[in-house]
């Protein structure tokens, strides 16, 4: 006699591949996220009143919903790190040994790292019909998280106002900080280590969201410290390979709400190929996906925008991957211009750019400048693109940028943008850091909440920090601002 549970496996293979051929939307199979909100929009009536709730009533308007301190709009904003980067491995699962360190490697810890994969598993028919190997996505994620949470960053020590020595071993606390001086991210992170005698550490990270469709996996860690700000996540997958749904090719984005502001991740594998007319399969790719990606709206949270349902509906859009647009031109000349490393020449006849400019795609998005060599077609554990040599077994391939970047939404401000130079598959990761101005909540009282330092206002951090003249004062203000915030 079979049991239930044999009969469950056994009809779940057909049933999950159908699902997989034909695109249909169960999008969320496979998708880790973390619980970071309610199920019901909440509000505590008072500090006393520990364990009962007022519930928000669905018929209230979206304009109470998204809006605090009797209907006035939100006005106080807090910056954060982002560390975006995308890698397409070739197909190639990763070794226990190999250091992703350098890529991800900041000047300090971001506050979020946004990684996409491309080809983390071969794209051969058994992975694309067959059940999903998330074999390559676990180790990735292990050697993501592993680095993220390992040797700490080198003590950042404050010494006078207008220097920041980072050799010293121990902190120097003075009330005279200011926010100028340091830095918005830096003066935040001041008051938050001000107890930690060894300066400014490495503030450890968690995983809160990660998807696989075939190949493409993208994956977001946070800090621990205000991983709880992330609500409403979302994903939707759209699958652009053969016969224009199976997901060889396509895109993953996931959807957030970090405080108040709306987030989307967009990490794409589009259609390859350097023959006349391939762009615009890739523009055509980029169409599908913006009009195919659906995000379904969930309970609302009191204080928090309504989640979109779009990418386009976005405060702040981040679109990663391995876009394959290559160079207009495959005669000799390319090879020319690579020798001598002149790669704004090389730029003008980059595939991206033409059709961006021509209006046919990506109209409004942004991209950084790019001061790095093409990031495709290299041979693997060497430093030679494939079209510098006659090996037969490789087709001839013109070097490209096909690793990208690109951005859309105000209050994105790009800081670096720059390739990793790991021989590991035939591509360069390339990596990206932003600051992102996020939209902060308000309390009854019209301010920020300040007893979170995480969303702590900038004029407040420079109340606390001038009121008090001595580390046990600071000690004390410290641990004060780390209570329990007033709101659920």
């Amino acid at each position: 006699m079979k049991t239930e549970s044999t009969q469950h496996i056994k009809g779940s293979w057909p049933k999950m591949n159908m699902r997989k051929w034909l695109n249909l939307k169960k999008s969320v199979d496979g998708f880790h996220s973390v619980n970071v909100t309610p199920d019901r929009s909440e509000r505590r009536k008072s500090c006393s009143d520990d364990g009962r709730y007022a519930v928000v009533p669905e018929e209230l308007s979206e304009e109470w919903l998204t809006n605090d301190n009797n209907g006035r709009p939100n006005q106080e904003t807090v910056d954060h790190s982002m560390f975006v980067g995308t890698w397409n491995v070739g197909g190639n699962c990763p070794h226990k040994d190999l250091d992703v360190r350098d890529w991800l490697k900041t000047s300090t810890p971001a506050d979020i790292y946004v990684i996409g994969f491309q080809e983390i598993v071969p794209l051969n028919a058994g992975n694309v019909l067959g059940a999903e190997n998330k074999s390559p996505a676990v180790k990735w994620l292990s050697l993501i998280h592993q680095a993220l949470n390992t040797n700490p960053q080198s003590p950042i020590i404050y010494n006078s106002p207008s220097s920041v020595d980072h050799h010293q071993s121990t902190l120097k606390p003075r009330a005279s900080f200011s926010e100028d001086e340091l830095g918005h991210e830096q003066f935040q992170r001041v008051l938050n280590n001000i107890n930690d005698p060894e300066g400014i550490r490495n503030p450890g990270f968690s995983l809160v969201a990660s998807k696989q469709m075939v190949g493409i996996f993208l994956c977001i860690f946070i800090r621990d410290d205000f991983r709880h700000h992330v609500s409403d996540l979302k994903v939707s997958c759209v699958g652009r390979g053969i016969m224009g749904y199976l997901g060889n090719k396509g895109s993953i984005s996931i959807s957030m709400t970090l405080h108040r502001t709306t987030f989307c991740f967009v990490c794409t594998h589009l259609a390859s190929g350097e023959k006349e007319g391939d762009e615009f399969k890739r523009n055509l790719d980029v169409m599908e996906i913006l009009k195919k990606t659906k995000f379904y709206r969930s309970f609302r949270t009191l204080g928090k925008p309504v989640p979109p349902s779009n990418i386009l509906g976005h405060e702040k859009i981040i679109w990663l991957g391995d876009l394959n647009y290559r160079l207009s031109s495959t005669s000799d000349d390319v090879h020319e211009i690579l020798q001598r490393n002149d790669w704004q020449t090389l730029l003008e006849k980059d595939q991206l750019k033409i059709e961006q400019k021509a209006g046919r795609i990506f109209e409004g998005w942004e991209e950084g400048k790019i001061c790095f060599a093409p990031t495709y077609k290299y041979i693997t554990n060497t430093d030679y693109y494939v079209a510098q040599t006659s090996t037969p077994k490789d087709k001839r391939r013109t070097p490209a940028w096909c690793d990208r970047i690109l951005w859309k939404g105000e209050g994105l401000k790009q800081i670096s943008y720059v390739r990793g130079e790991s021989k590991f598959s035939d591509h360069r990761p390339v990596n990206s850091l932003f600051y992102a101005q996020v939209n902060l909540p308000l309390n009854e009282y019209g301010t920020t909440n300040s007893k979170d330092p995480n969303t702590m206002g900038s004029s407040l951090l420079r109340a606390y920090v001038a009121k008090f003249q001595d580390q046990e004062l600071l000690s004390k203000t410290s641990s004060c601002i780390e209570s329990t915030p007033r709101f659920s």
